[in-house]
């Protein structure tokens, strides 16, 4: 008899998924076990493995479409030539939108359980311009020998003066260049620019990319943490040299770590002594939440967009040990083949930039944590030291944090604190 596939919820987030690539094609025999898919979610791209036995008959979510949770992708039967004419998938029926369903409200962005008591207000629609088609390059091409709209004057002048006219903008009809354009502002005679080619494309012209799965969730959830959380920051420049000793003596014993690892090392300690910032906030319950355990995610890039892979009882953990899980969850994330409890939680984020040169960054709250700690790059400039202006290097750090569960003085202490650690790194080697 025919029975349906349907969409799984392969992430606790999970909404819906990309097919990326079907393994299977109709006709084919399917054992239990065998991987059926390869699906791209919230989180990650993970293979899907079928459950039961039969023969694919029919692929109704091709290769590079999205399908919703439930929503039926597959129609399987036990037997090679069982008549399916009749049947019926099974499963999540998907309603089309309707074009005109552009804006949509912050309430109905929510979760459901959080929509009660939520104001209902709507997101404006943001919607780029059409391109301009009139709207003509207003310099010519080439040089004082090719095709442009000159006069006989203008360019007897362009030639004794040595102006290339492909540098020049024509004020006659059609933008034809005059012995007038030569005298009014435009580029000196001893100075030469390269050619220039006429864009083709018109000016404003764009192309509209889908979000990716991860990406629509990340969309989601920032664009709700921005709305609905209070985020205050607090900014704290750390002096570096310390920090880089430890390092370098580090390495010279045949120990790698980064600046990221000492860090979190450092934040973990911090969040010990300052239990108030490993905190965050139930909006459904409207209570603040204790987290028991220092659990740190760490922001890491991938393709698809942004995934925090957690450093569990990261305050119990020795620097050694932190570099290790640190580069082994990074790998992890960007091969996508994180589990769920290694991406799932955590009680606070770090999110690190220096890598780019970024002096400092404000980030946004991860929910339902109620900090994140944005850590720029190492920068070379002057400091004061016993009242003498000497060369330096410092990091810039700043504190997002929730003011619904942290008030601005217990930030400003971890910050502190933070600082005490850094700039005395022997600490974070005990």
């Amino acid at each position: 008899m025919p029975f349906t596939l349907t969409m799984p919820k392969l992430s606790p987030t999970m909404e819906e998924g990309t097919i990326i690539q079907w393994k299977k094609k109709v006709g084919d025999y399917v054992k239990a076990g065998d991987v059926l898919f390869e699906v791209a979610t919230d989180k990650a791209t993970v293979e899907h493995t079928a459950l039961d036995d039969g023969f694919l008959r029919l692929v109704i979510v091709e290769n590079g479409k999205e399908a919703k949770v439930n929503q039926a992708v597959a129609v399987f039967t036990e037997k090679k030539e069982e008549d399916i004419s009749s049947y019926k998938p099974e499963g999540l029926l998907v309603e089309e939108k309707k074009p005109e369903q552009v804006v949509t409200s912050v309430k109905e962005a929510l979760p459901k359980e959080e929509r009660k008591d939520a104001p209902s207000f709507a997101q404006p629609s943001f919607i780029p311009e059409k391109p301009l088609e009139n709207i003509a390059f207003p310099f010519p091409v080439g040089s004082q020998n090719s095709h442009i709209k000159a006069s006989p004057y203008a360019k007897k002048m362009a030639k004794e003066k040595g102006i290339d006219l492909s540098t020049v903008q024509g004020s006659g009809p059609h933008q034809r260049i005059t012995s007038r354009d030569l005298s009014l502002g435009q580029p000196d005679a001893s100075v030469a620019f390269g050619r220039r080619e006429v864009p083709t494309a018109p000016a404003g012209s764009y192309e509209e990319e889908p979000l990716s799965p991860m990406r629509k969730v990340i969309a989601q959830r920032l664009q709700q943490s921005k709305t609905w959380i209070p985020h205050f920051y607090v900014t704290q420049e750390m002096e570096m040299e310390p920090l880089i000793a430890v390092r370098d003596q580090l390495k010279s014993g045949g120990v790698k770590v980064t600046f990221n690892d000492l860090i979190v090392r450092a934040a973990a300690l911090a969040l010990r002594e300052h239990p108030e910032v490993n905190s965050g906030f139930n909006s459904v319950s409207q209570a603040i939440i204790r987290f028991q355990t220092v659990d740190i995610s760490i922001a890491v890039s991938v393709p698809a967009g942004l995934i925090t892979p957690i450093v569990r009882h990261a305050d119990y953990k020795n620097v050694g040990q932190i570099s290790v899980e640190v580069r082994s969850l990074a790998e992890k994330a960007k091969a996508g083949k994180l589990a769920r409890e290694e991406y799932v939680g955590g009680s606070f984020t770090i999110s690190n930039l220096g890598m780019f040169g970024i002096t400092e960054f404000k980030g946004i709250i991860n929910p339902p944590q109620a900090a994140i700690l944005c850590i720029g790059g190492v920068q070379e400039k002057p400091v004061v030291r016993q009242g003498k202006v000497v060369p330096g290097k410092t990091m810039t750090l700043t504190l997002a944090a929730d003011h619904r569960v942290i008030d601005g003085a217990d930030g400003a202490k971890f910050m502190k604190t933070l600082q005490r650690f850094l700039q005395n790194p022997s600490l974070l080697l005990l």
